[in-house]
């Protein structure tokens, strides 16, 4: 069986072993990386390979004996000792052939696992930054293909080593046969290589192409089945399936022609081994006529020109895998070089102990501790700006108890401050996993937070209450069902700052009226900012703050902003102010229908 195409195994790691610190400088630095995270398998790898390439050398070598010394010169002794030394190589190779398979697998498993492990590693690491960084369709793409061609790219190193090995001692036992014919064997496989090696380049370069464009259909299939009830309710279903139509027949022409070129390459590599074992033998068969070698010299000839076929497959692949992996090893060097939006400071400094004032000096918003405040902007964008600043999303001289949060270290800030958007993934699995952030949630924490969260119908409408199954992004319940789960889980995380993005925007009025009571009295002496316009939440806010321009512009109550504030007042009301148009929605792309 050809390298790489064995059943899938799983290797003895230890779980959740620290994969070690990746070399992404360059590609070629990943995969070396790679080899010298097991270098002692690798060796093993390496010594089986040879040692199975280099026996398959010996039967032509013991065959000649037993013809030469054992049937052309009736010495059946001779004869029975050769056949007999024959079985037991025979026995042998088939011993290092399992060694050699079962190694190599190891090796070809640890690559893929490690590399998984190392990219979820940095992606975790990336948090929030990741989406803009790289799609959900090219990380889908790395998973399904890269990995796999990263890891089979280090079968190189055992049959690869084996194969230039096996290919010297078969030179050196041509030549003690015959200068000619080690000369044809040992001119005539570069020149197989040379043959096959432009097509090898086409193929590489057609692949690249075909794998970008590949990666890129798949992230808009990706952000189509997400958008699909976005897409329902405002018509656009059609145009989009006309889209992704179009730029799927564009990649089936690239798909066809890496296809044909992928065809030719096997078809050449299969083929012109044959033909050049085909030329070895009416050589040495010509020669054996003329009785300048013996029969059993022919049939050593024979034999390790055969043999041989091995090796050059060997090579052959390799450098159609190499590439390849090389391509592969790019993409995760790409992520890996990714580096997230905020990082700790080289000087840390302690956090605030206690619940303290959350302060940003860019818009002047001031978020009081053990408060409810609301931030209500005419732009979404100028308000998303402002959580995630409070946040640490970005950069910024937001001040946390007069600690500039830019000096604590951020697992502190991401422990003790959460921010909730609409855009928060829900995983598939049940409603009690999807909405937990600890296993240590009672059934009594839970049905408080769903209670918190005016979620008690959709408990009631789901078949087995919190041990339904959702689908990833809990496609299969409706976006304001979306939003209420993604509130218990945020009610349920209980953070000492909870940031809340228009927590009610796909809400009728009598749900959202539910909520804002509800949540109101949930974190009651707690800090707690609400991003939104909506009236029935702002008459439950301690404070509301007024957005106009990026800069806070009144704050008061939600009764003296009615009062004082006409373009609050418009807002709120929806009004017709052109000054203070409504983008209520623009962060809820889900949130069409309830």
């Amino acid at each position: 069986m050809a390298e790489g195409t064995e059943p899938r195994t799983y290797a003895r790691r230890v779980p959740h072993a620290d994969p070690g610190s990746p070399d992404h400088r360059t590609p070629a630095r990943y995969l070396r990386w790679l080899v010298r995270t097991q270098r002692k398998r690798v060796a093993l790898g390496a010594m089986w390979g040879t040692s199975w390439m280099c026996a398959l050398m010996l039967p032509p070598y013991l065959m000649s004996k037993a013809i030469d010394s054992g049937l052309k010169a009736g010495d059946r002794g001779q004869l029975a000792i050769w056949v007999s030394v024959l079985l037991a190589v025979g026995a042998a190779i088939a011993v290092l052939g399992i060694l050699r398979h079962r190694t190599m697998t190891l090796i070809r498993v640890d690559a893929a696992y490690r590399t998984v492990q190392v990219v979820v590693r940095h992606i975790t690491h990336l948090g929030a930054a990741l989406p803009s960084k790289v799609s959900a369709g090219e990380l889908t793409h790395l998973q399904a293909g890269d990995i796999g061609r990263i890891a089979q790219t280090l079968t190189i190193t055992g049959p690869g080593v084996g194969a230039v090995i096996a290919y010297a001692v078969t030179a050196v036992l041509l030549f003690d046969i015959s200068v000619l014919l080690a000369l044809v064997v040992l001119l005539g496989v570069p020149l197989l290589a040379v043959t096959i090696g432009p097509l090898l380049e086409k193929l590489h370069g057609a692949e690249v192409a075909y794998r970008d464009k590949q990666g890129e259909l798949t992230a808009q299939a990706v952000d189509l089945v997400t958008g699909l009830s976005v897409l329902n309710g405002i018509g656009g279903k059609p145009m989009f399936a006309r889209r992704y139509r179009e730029r799927s027949q564009a990649l089936l022409t690239d798909g066809y022609r890496v296809a044909s070129l992928t065809s030719w390459v096997q078809s050449l590599g299969a083929c012109l081994p044959v033909i050049f074992l085909a030329l070895v033998t009416w050589i040495s068969a010509r020669m054996a006529a003329t009785g300048a070698i013996t029969v059993g010299e022919l049939v050593a000839v024979y034999g390790y020109v055969a043999a041989l076929l091995v090796p050059v497959t060997a090579f052959i692949e390799g450098a159609d895998d190499l590439p390849r992996g090389l391509v592969s090893a790019r993409r995760v060097t790409d992520i890996l070089a990714m580096t997230p939006d905020v990082e700790d400071s080289e000087t840390l400094v302690p956090p605030p102990s206690a619940s303290a004032d959350l302060h940003d000096p860019v818009s002047e918003l001031l978020v009081p501790a053990g408060r409810m405040t609301a931030l209500v902007s005419a732009r979404f964008d100028e308000a998303w700006a402002v959580v995630g600043r409070l946040g640490r999303y970005t950069d910024s001289d937001v001040t946390w108890g007069g600690v500039p949060i830019a000096d604590v270290e951020l697992t502190e800030v991401r422990r003790r401050i959460l921010l909730a958007d609409n855009d928060a993934y829900l995983f598939g699995g049940s409603v009690r996993a999807a909405v937990s952030v600890r296993d240590s949630h009672s059934d009594e924490d839970i049905e408080r937070a769903v209670r918190a969260a005016a979620a008690e119908d959709i408990m009631e409408s789901l078949p087995d209450g919190l041990e339904s199954r959702l689908d990833n992004r809990a496609l299969n319940v409706s976006g304001g069902q979306r939003q209420r789960l993604r509130l218990v889980r945020a009610l349920l995380a209980d953070p000492e700052v909870l940031l809340l993005v228009e927590p009610t925007s796909a809400l009728d009025a009598h749900t959202e009226a539910l909520v804002a009571s509800r949540v109101d009295a949930a974190r009651r002496r707690r800090t707690t900012l609400v991003v939104t316009t909506s009236p029935l939440f702002l008459g439950h806010a301690n404070q509301v703050s007024y957005l106009a321009n990026g800069r806070v512009v009144a704050t008061g109550t939600h009764g003296e902003l009615l009062a004082e504030q006409p373009g609050y007042r418009a807002l709120v009301f929806r009004g017709a102010d052109e000054d203070a148009p409504t983008v209520r929605a623009a962060g809820t792309q889900e949130g069409i229908s309830r």
